[in-house]
């Protein structure tokens, strides 16, 4: 996804990002001290302290750089206030069967909060373009890298 496109995000996810930015903020200020002070202890060239720290700022700069584009082009949609029509939208719960009758519980998010291990799928995942805009009790195929995959939706929250 191209870094200047308008971002959808949950609101919890926007949340996460902003708290992380703080946290990279705080601890930009902890590691520029220490290199502060390793700078001050002679040659940086075998200094570990100095090496690991420039190296540690660096990644800082670069993933709080990087929150900042994101936050700054984010759209916050609240599910709550979208229409209640029972369909599967942006921010949606959906529990689903697949075809092996294995039950699955995600939530579409955006792009960049997605996160399998809690469960949460990109809004442009294949799974959840073949759920957008369909109800409990309608059945879904899903185009995979290992052929259709037939979904049954059984829950939209």
């Amino acid at each position: 996804m191209a870094e200047d496109i308008r971002n959808l995000i949950t609101p919890e996810g926007l949340e996460r990002f902003q708290q992380e930015l703080t946290e990279l903020q705080a601890e930009r200020h902890v590691v520029c001290g220490i290199v502060s002070w390793a700078a001050g202890n002679g040659d940086r060239s075998e200094n570990g302290d100095y090496i690991y720290n420039k190296q540690r700022l660096r990644q800082i700069d670069r993933r709080s750089s990087w929150l900042g584009r994101r936050l700054e082009n984010a759209t916050v949609v609240r599910p709550e206030q979208q229409s209640a029509t029972g369909k599967v939208r942006f921010g949606s719960t959906v529990t689903y069967i697949d075809e092996d009758d294995r039950s699955h519980k995600v939530r579409i998010v955006g792009y960049d909060e997605a996160d399998m291990a809690r469960g949460e799928i990109s809004i442009g995942a294949p799974v959840a373009r073949a759920l957008m805009g369909k109800a409990a009790g309608d059945g879904v195929e899903v185009e995979t890298p290992e052929g259709v995959k037939y979904l049954d939706i059984e829950d939209v929250t």
